[in-house]
């Protein structure tokens, strides 16, 4: 079978088969001054209140609507949002679903995937571990493998991110992106193509995007800090990197103290509870790690909701 193109065409249409069983989560316009910044506008697109708390429940119904699931059911190994998100999918089509995590992953996420229904494993130190073991299961069972942000179908369904966001803040400059390995931000510049400026944003401790836009290709990188479980990829996806290479013109990097002032920022600014992950684009604005021109339209995408605690509160 030919592997699927990654493109505006291809985001919109498996949307049209996905939109049913997603939420189409709002975006919210909020006074930069209320962040404790100068510049034109600032609008927030909420994917923290999809279903499963985060993004990724895009990518995982976008493998059911456009392929067959085995009798044996689909296995994922996760930091534990992509977990939660092919729980979600997989109870909702009456499929099986074996989801891998390492040691780090958030006991708020490992919960959540337990309560979804989905088997959970838990072993290894990251979440690298986490996916040789899932691709060992695959292999002996034959389950269907769903990766959390390199495969085809994972990026046309982070895609419509992005299609949502155009639809509700038309006329933005730039869309600020948290990177993991690079799933989200992938399909997002898939959508725009050039015609925003995408801003990639990561932790210090766990740079994988800055680090193959620096040496030209995907490089391994050691991973920690508090955003390890859901943006704590060792190296960039394959598919996600060309597009990056070709759409995200500026990479920025922000501390674990830098998104633990976004998250008390957006739970003080707005009441809403991020995880670390999730929060991590808006702290680039927060810590001046991306400073916007004075008429400057933002999007941020504020990406995951799975966490218990609160930095501040």
């Amino acid at each position: 079978m030919a592997r699927l193109a990654i493109n505006r065409e291809t985001v919109s249409s498996s949307y049209n088969r996905i939109r049913s069983r997603i939420r189409r989560t709002p975006t919210l316009q909020i006074a930069p001054r209320d962040i404790a910044c100068e510049f034109g506008e600032l609008h927030l697109k909420l994917e923290l209140l999809q279903h499963a708390g985060s993004f990724k429940t895009r990518g995982a119904f976008t493998h059911f609507v456009v392929g067959e699931t085995p009798e044996a059911g689909v296995v994922a190994a996760s930091g534990g949002n992509h977990g939660a998100a092919v729980a979600f999918a997989a109870r909702e089509m009456g499929a099986k679903a074996s989801i891998f995590v390492p040691e780090i992953a958030d006991p708020a996420k490992t919960q959540r995937i337990s309560e979804l229904g989905a088997e959970l494993h838990v072993g290894g130190a990251l979440y690298a571990d986490a996916l040789k073991a899932a691709e060992a299961f695959a292999a002996e069972t034959g389950a269907k493998q769903i990766h959390a942000f390199d495969q085809p179908e994972t990026l046309i369904g982070q895609g419509s991110v992005g299609l949502e966001l155009e639809q509700q803040a038309p006329g933005l400059n730039t869309v600020l992106v948290a990177v993991g390995g690079g799933g989200l931000i992938g399909g997002i510049a898939a959508w725009y193509q050039g015609r925003v400026k995408i801003v990639s944003v990561e932790p210090k401790t766990a740079a994988a995007l800055k680090a193959a836009m620096d040496a030209g290709a995907p490089t391994d990188v050691d991973v920690s800090g508090i955003a390890a479980d859901s943006l704590g990829a060792s190296r960039v996806g394959r598919l996600a990197f060309p597009l990056c290479q070709s759409f995200v013109e500026e990479t920025v990097l922000v501390t674990d103290d830098d998104i633990k002032a976004a998250q008390a920022v957006l739970w003080q600014s707005t009441r809403l509870v991020a995880e670390p992950g999730g929060a991590a684009a808006l702290a680039a604005l927060i810590s001046g790690a991306y400073k916007p021109g004075p008429d400057e339209r933002v999007g941020v995408i504020i990406c995951g909701a799975n966490t218990r605690t609160l930095p501040g509160v």
